[in-house]
């Protein structure tokens, strides 16, 4: 028998609304907002309470405690205003005291060496007090709206509060906002004379200029500058910094909107053509304390407009945070950053010749039509097969694409002839989601912990696809890791002698397959004859949810985390229209960090309880191996 809730109304306060209005005084203004809550209702799942809002669109989402619903706001202002105050005051209080459980968030899950990780927030659990702590947070930055530099202000509204010593739930009919603000004396304008920047070593020069002239016949006005010049004309800590200030001044003085990195590491050495910025956050996992985050090129401006340098605490240590250090990052894209992670020239002449094809004979062809969907069961023994939900998601937002299934569950998935066949056929889009490393993807059937591999780097050459290429997407843990090489053979052996090579837990580090010569994504980016034009996916661990602990009938593994992005971007492709990849790309990281906003008043230990870490972590390690500027579909032929 289901628990049965007793209403109590405690009280009930009830005040005339008001809209919204703004009024200035020297310059200093003011928004105020009136938001109503619908009345709440009640649902079960497994015996377990879930409270829900019409109006809300967002919860909050911790490990292990309720998962009660909030409304998030955004708000944008022009670039360079200043904040001065964020008030929330909440009225119309009833509180309801409760028998039994209320639902909770689930923990998130991962995978490494083929074992599935559990996420441990420590079990730093509340017994008393409320949860959240806090009514409302608020969270500032600076980024991209439809191509315009503004200020984006979101503030998490928490109408519903659960008290432990009472086991009661207290609700907020109505919340009042107050937004002081000041707007910059004079508009923040830029040059418009360039698009995109091409960035890019002197000794690839030569082979990247087709791509120059191919773009500028397409209105995309673009130059290139070489990474030899920025080192010499920029000041900076490291090679890195120095490119990011030349990013900035290209975006100020030039109006360029796309950055295309062109080079990955110089052959199996540890240099490299174009250099890359590690994220130092310790997500509490205990196996990475550091991955590639290509973001860091585009969060080029923090909330004040002012240089993020992802180093606010000064110790030449990058987006740390960790028990003792944070460094405090805005996150939001100020630029459409992408990277062909090419070694050598001939890398460049493969990679250029596919974008220039592709732009120029994609558009109306019949096998763009079409989206090749792979995935299983993600996370077997738990209710959804999470790699096919979030297959299923992809395909509902592409209403006007065929969805080519291959899947676990209905046998059409059963091996890698499976995955080649279909990718060789063509395809506009591609759309792994699994589990990975470096060398592989691969997934589970249904219920079963045996695995089925869907396409590895000796794999990769069968894809004979020609031109038919698909703009593709990996679910997956370190399939998108750039900087492998076979010397790392030798580093691990150097470090750790036999051991580097143990099967017994905890497993050497020769099975993370970080020796493989290069990585799964950039190997399909750059395959000659066919593979795909660009890809989507994750420099380090990927987290997912599982299950539908909301009761909504959506599951969690759409809604959170790495499976919130990776179908957004089909989301902001076939629904919001956002055709130029980098666009839509840019429009998923900054949907991410707006949906979970990142608050960095918490402590480490706080943002691992509540799984923040994990959210900061799945937008920076998402990178774009593939041309920004890229026309989805092709361009229309004159």
């Amino acid at each position: 028998m289901k628990k049965i809730i007793i209403l109590v109304l405690v009280s009930v306060l009830i005040i005339s609304g008001f809209g919204a209005v703004a009024f200035p005084s020297d310059n200093n203004l003011e928004k105020n907002e009136l938001v109503t809550f619908s009345n709440p209702t009640f649902s079960y799942q497994n015996d377990c309470l879930i409270f829900n809002i019409e109006n809300s669109n967002s919860r909050i989402n911790n490990p292990g405690y309720p998962l009660l619903p909030s409304l998030i706001k955004t708000y944008e202002f022009p670039l360079g205003t200043k904040i001065n105050n964020v008030d929330v005051k909440f009225f119309g209080t009833k509180e309801y005291r409760i028998e039994g459980k209320v639902t909770v968030a689930s923990n998130p899950i991962t995978q490494l060496n083929r074992e599935i990780i559990i996420f441990n927030n420590n079990k730093i659990l509340r017994k008393n007090g409320y949860f959240p702590e806090n009514k409302y947070i608020y969270t500032t930055g600076s980024g991209l709206s439809n191509n315009n530099h503004v200020l984006f202000l979101t503030i998490q509204l928490h109408p519903v509060q659960y008290q432990f010593d009472n086991n009661k739930l207290i609700f907020n009919e109505n919340a009042k906002i107050k937004i002081s603000y000041v707007l910059p004396n004079s508009p923040i304008e830029f040059n418009d004379e360039y698009d995109m920047v091409i960035i890019t070593p002197n000794s690839f020069s030569k082979n990247i200029e087709p791509l120059i002239t191919h773009k500028n016949s397409h209105n995309i006005n673009t130059f290139s500058k070489t990474v030899e010049d920025i080192y010499e004309e920029y000041d900076g800590y490291d090679k890195p910094e120095k490119i990011k200030y030349f990013i900035k001044d290209a975006i100020e003085m030039y109006g360029v909107k796309y950055v295309l990195l062109i080079g990955g590491l110089k052959g199996q050495r540890a240099g490299w053509h174009v250099p890359v910025r590690y994220s130092h956050l310790d997500d509490n996992s205990e196996f990475e304390s550091s991955y590639i985050s290509d973001l860091y090129y585009a969060d080029i401006y923090d909330e004040y407009g002012n240089f993020s340098s992802w180093d606010t605490n000064e110790n030449h240590v990058y987006a740390e945070w960790n028990q003792n250090l944070k460094d405090e990052l805005d996150l939001i894209p100020d630029v459409h950053v992408g990277r062909l992670a090419c070694r050598n020239n001939f890398e460049v002449k493969t990679v250029v010749n596919k974008i220039i094809k592709y732009e120029n004979n994609a558009y109306g062809k019949e096998w763009f039509n079409k989206i090749v969907l792979v995935g299983g069961d993600s996370a077997p023994g738990y209710e959804y097969y999470e790699g096919e939900e979030e297959n299923k998601k992809a395909l509902e937002y592409l209403p006007d694409f065929e969805g080519v299934k291959l899947w676990t569950s209905t046998g059409s998935f059963t091996g890698v002839s499976d995955v080649v066949k279909a990718i060789t056929k063509g395809s506009g889009f591609l759309f792994f989601d699994g589990h990975g490393n470096p060398s592989t993807w691969s997934t589970h059937p249904p219920d079963n912990n045996t695995w089925i591999t869907g396409l590895s780097l000796r794999d990769i050459p069968k894809l004979m696809n020609m031109q038919k290429l698909p703009v593709a997407v990996v679910g997956g843990c370190h399939n998108a890791q750039f900087n492998v090489s076979m010397l790392n053979i030798l580093r691990g052996i150097l470090k750790d002698g036999l051991a580097y090579f143990s099967l017994k837990e905890p497993f050497g580090d020769f099975w993370i397959r970080e020796w493989v010569p290069e990585c799964w994504a950039w190997h399909l980016v750059r395959k000659i004859g066919g593979g795909v034009i660009a890809i989507m996916g994750y420099t380090g661990l990927d987290w997912f949810a599982e299950g539908d602990y909301d009761n909504d009938s959506i599951p969690d593994c759409v809604q959170y985390f790495s499976g919130f992005a990776n179908t957004n971007f089909f989301k902001n492709y076939g629904v919001n229209n956002y055709t130029i990849l980098g666009e839509a790309y840019t429009q998923t990281l900054k949907d991410y960090i707006i949906q979970f906003p990142i608050d960095w008043n918490l402590s480490w230990s706080e943002a691992v309880e509540s799984a923040t870490l994990l959210d900061c972590k799945t937008i920076e390690e998402f990178v774009l191996l593939g041309d920004p500027s890229l026309k989805i579909g092709g361009y229309v032929s004159n």
